[in-house]
């Protein structure tokens, strides 16, 4: 129940950031951090699902490129949750990683869907842009779950 609280808390909170005080890029990207925390809890098809609901929030308010979020947060979802067979147990050190590779990795899969015409340089968006931003969501993703969820896999 810690996991749905805290993964609910964070999608109303990235809602709250980013569409009602129209803070952008300065506020952390709560929804991969909100998908990679309940991922490891779900199974693929649940964090699938998940990821396409937030991608589709994602666009809902995107103005070049619908449907590159919706993709990318499925794909993050997805491997969210096969992460849970693959590694076993959440260190610190691990939880970094997660974080700081998904973060990232939902930029690369954006940047590499969306057309060409309007989507930023690569060096620009993805050399160190998207470092700086997946820092950031690592940073709060390892943060909240150190708070929230001590202990134990909590349900």
């Amino acid at each position: 129940m810690r996991v749905v609280g805290l993964t609910a808390g964070l999608i109303l909170m990235h809602l709250v950031l980013h569409v009602a005080l129209g803070l952008g890029r300065e506020a952390p990207d709560l929804f991969v951090v909100a998908l990679l925390l309940a991922s490891r809890s779900m199974n693929v098809r649940s964090a699938a699902a998940l990821g396409m609901l937030l991608g589709l929030l994602e666009d809902a308010y995107s103005m070049t490129s619908f449907g590159s979020n919706v993709l990318a947060m499925t794909v993050l979802g997805m491997a969210g949750a096969k992460s849970r067979d693959l590694f076993v147990g959440d260190s610190k050190s691990f939880l970094a990683t997660f974080f700081l590779l998904g973060a990232w990795l939902r930029i690369a899969i954006v940047w590499a869907v969306t057309e060409s015409a309007v989507r930023p340089d690569l060096d620009q968006r993805l050399l160190v842009e998207s470092v700086l931003m997946a820092l950031y969501a690592a940073s709060c993703g390892i943060l909240l779950r150190l708070l929230f969820l001590r202990g134990g896999r909590a349900s």
